[in-house]
């Protein structure tokens, strides 16, 4: 029994960065022998183990080979004559497919060094092709990394042309496609990830209003990179990613791209709330409308995601009207309902008199 480092610890202890996860490869074992060792198995397509102690992951060296379309279009063969060099040969990109042993030595059949020293993102074989998904881990990687310099490889961006035109995307599990989507949207540069797709054709198939249309996708790129900037949250990414596109076109993208409800609802509010945003001057009565509508009664904390998404889009919301905004809708909150209750106010006469209230407060505010 041989055990290896593998993957991304390897690759950021030498590109100088934190590493925050390790995974460990397991070479020449069973999983019998993992189990007799204390190791608790929880993998349900393959052998992984979770160690007795340290709770890191180690998986038994494995190959696949694909039997149909997408993610889980896989048969996979594990077993103690499975090498390390097969078990790297099956992972993405070279950077990915390196191993170091218990002694500190480096395994690196497929050149993973070479390619962080020259900054390339390059498939290891040709195996990359078997699984559309790699697509998008290689975009995603690109928005990690392009801070540092890194660039996909020309090859591998051939190939993955090859693999949109092939019609490989179609198959894509939603929901696989959604956590790379939201990973990407934290990377460092997460505009980069969707340059990638672009450049691919695979943005034509999971957003194509942004792809087959150069003045949204740079006015989505520019609110993306103004969110992740501020380090907004990953509602306020994914809306104002979608920002260009019609209400209609939102809530169908959003649902295709199996979006999380939250996303799903700060999007539409951001997309139909962009016009009223850029109107001049701002009145009492449009301001009482925006509220009404965002359900900021109930929901401040939403409306307040909403402005801040807001303020970061081409031809936005200002800072100085986005306080202005929040100042209102504090005062607005405030109103006393018992107090006019304590006036004789109730039933539809007391809902009409706190809306004439929040509407007085709202023009203060505005002045």
């Amino acid at each position: 029994m041989e055990i290896y480092l593998v993957g991304g610890a390897v690759r950021d202890e030498l590109l100088g960065i934190p590493v925050k996860d390790r995974d460990w490869v397991v070479v020449g074992a069973t999983p019998g022998e993992m189990l007799a060792l204390g190791y608790k198995q929880v993998g349900a397509d393959f052998p992984v183990f979770l160690h007795p102690k340290t709770r890191e992951e180690y998986a038994l060296a494995r190959t696949e080979r694909k039997q149909g379309h997408g993610y889980h279009g896989f048969t996979v063969y594990s077993a103690p004559d499975v090498t390390l060099e097969d078990d790297l040969e099956r992972r993405d990109l070279t950077i990915n497919a390196m191993a170091q042993a218990e002694d500190g030595t480096l395994v690196d059949p497929f050149g993973g060094r070479d390619d962080l020293e020259h900054r390339q993102l390059r498939h290891v074989s040709k195996a990359f092709s078997e699984d559309p998904l790699r697509i998008l881990r290689a975009a995603r990687f690109a928005a990690r990394f392009h801070h540092l310099g890194f660039e996909v490889a020309d090859e591998t961006m051939a190939l993955m042309r090859a693999m949109v035109a092939d019609g490989e995307v179609q198959h894509l599990v939603p929901e696989r496609v959604w956590q790379e989507f939201q990973r990407a949207l934290h990377e460092v540069t997460p505009v980069t990830f969707f340059e990638v797709l672009k450049a691919t054709g695979a943005l034509g198939i999971l957003i194509p209003e942004l792809a087959n249309n150069d003045a949204a996708f740079s006015n989505a790129m520019a609110a993306l990179a103004a969110t992740a900037e501020k380090g907004l949250a990953t509602e306020c990414r994914f809306a104002a990613l979608l920002h260009p596109l019609l209400p209609s076109q939102v809530a169908e993208r959003a649902a295709a791209l199996k979006a999380p409800n939250d996303c799903r609802d700060l999007a539409r509010l951001v997309v139909e709330a962009v016009p009223e945003a850029r109107k001049r001057p701002l009145s009492a009565g449009r301001v009482y409308e925006l509220f009404n509508h965002a359900d900021a009664w109930r929901r401040p904390e939403r409306f307040d995601l909403l402005l801040q998404t807001l303020t970061c889009l081409p031809e936005g919301l200002e800072t100085e009207v986005s306080r202005t905004l929040e100042r209102a809708l504090e005062e607005a909150r405030a109103v006393d309902a018992r107090s006019l209750m304590a006036k004789g106010f109730k039933g539809k006469a007391l809902g009409e008199a706190i809306g004439r209230e929040r509407l007085r407060v709202i023009a203060l505010a505005l002045v």
